[in-house]
């Protein structure tokens, strides 16, 4: 994973609305999914299809990394989608509804070695197959895991509040696999819309976690992920103060700041902050 990347807010579109396309140019989200799949009516696909292309190829999204959700692999329109994007430079293609490391080999062999694969983790089947999924990781380019709370708690039937409960112990196994592979880990979307704090509040819950950013249906839900899932001036000011302590003093494994102590695995957390905050800035 870079950790100098951000992926705060990566906002779903569907590849059928070209006026959406345009306004995902100018819009302040780390990450911009052409959708092909759920957002698409059936009649639409192969429109949406050809105009993905022609988005990823015309360009103009600046520093926002731009991804294409392709359908199911074992369907005729993903693999057309496949084919159609293995001529073009799309940052990642991201696969629904993953199941099967025998799925990722497949992807990429169909897409060719150019976009990196992220796997969308949303069924009952995904969650249990995850260990053999990020063990594929580096032979397929497998990036990032992007967790399908609607299907998931579609298929299991719970009724996720607003504490999302039932979902957590498949939060919490997405997340260990994405770690343990060094892998990106995105959380569901949220389906309000129009209550900032209950989108500023799952935000922080999938921060608190551990998620690195949160995937989106809407553009008024981009300031709250990016503004939860940045880090604040107190995080910023905290790594400084942390950084600078273990300047000249990288050999040694623990030292003392501010009346406590702190090991080598903080600085290095302080150094991805840093180096975050400053991949924010960057893009202004």
């Amino acid at each position: 994973m870079s950790a100098a990347r951000p992926r705060r807010s990566a906002l779903f579109l569907p590849a059928s609305n070209a006026r959406a396309i345009e306004k995902a140019r100018t819009l302040p989200c780390d990450v911009v999914i052409l959708d092909l799949e759920d957002a698409v009516a059936p009649a639409q696909k192969p429109a949406a299809r050809a105009a993905a292309v022609t988005a990823v190829r015309d360009g103009g999204f600046g520093a926002r990394e731009l991804v294409v959700r392709v359908n199911a692999a074992d369907t005729a329109e993903g693999v057309e989608d496949l084919a159609a994007l293995s001529d073009c430079a799309a940052d990642a293609v991201v696969l629904p509804k993953l199941e099967t490391a025998a799925t990722l080999v497949a992807a990429r062999a169909a897409v060719g070695p150019g976009p990196a694969l992220w796997a969308m983790i949303e069924t009952c089947s995904g969650v249990l197959a995850l260990r053999e999924i990020v063990a594929a990781a580096r032979d397929t380019g497998l990036a990032a895991l992007v967790v399908g709370t609607n299907d998931l708690a579609r298929e299991l039937r719970c009724r996720p509040g607003a504490d999302r409960a039932p979902l957590l112990p498949a939060l919490a196994q997405v997340l260990l696999a994405a770690r343990s592979a060094g892998l990106v880990a995105l959380d569901g979307v949220i389906n309000t819309l129009d209550d900032d704090a209950a989108i500023a509040a799952e935000c922080r819950q999938g921060r608190d976690w551990g998620f690195d950013g949160k995937t989106l249906i809407h553009p008024a839900q981009i300031a709250a992920a990016n503004a939860v899932f940045g880090p604040s001036d107190e995080d910023v000011a905290a790594a400084r103060v942390l950084a600078a302590a273990f300047d000249g003093r990288e050999d040694e494994g623990a030292i003392r700041i501010d009346g406590r102590m702190v090991e080598r695995l903080h600085l290095v957390e302080a150094r991805r902050t840093l180096a975050l905050a400053a991949a924010i800035a960057a893009r202004g």
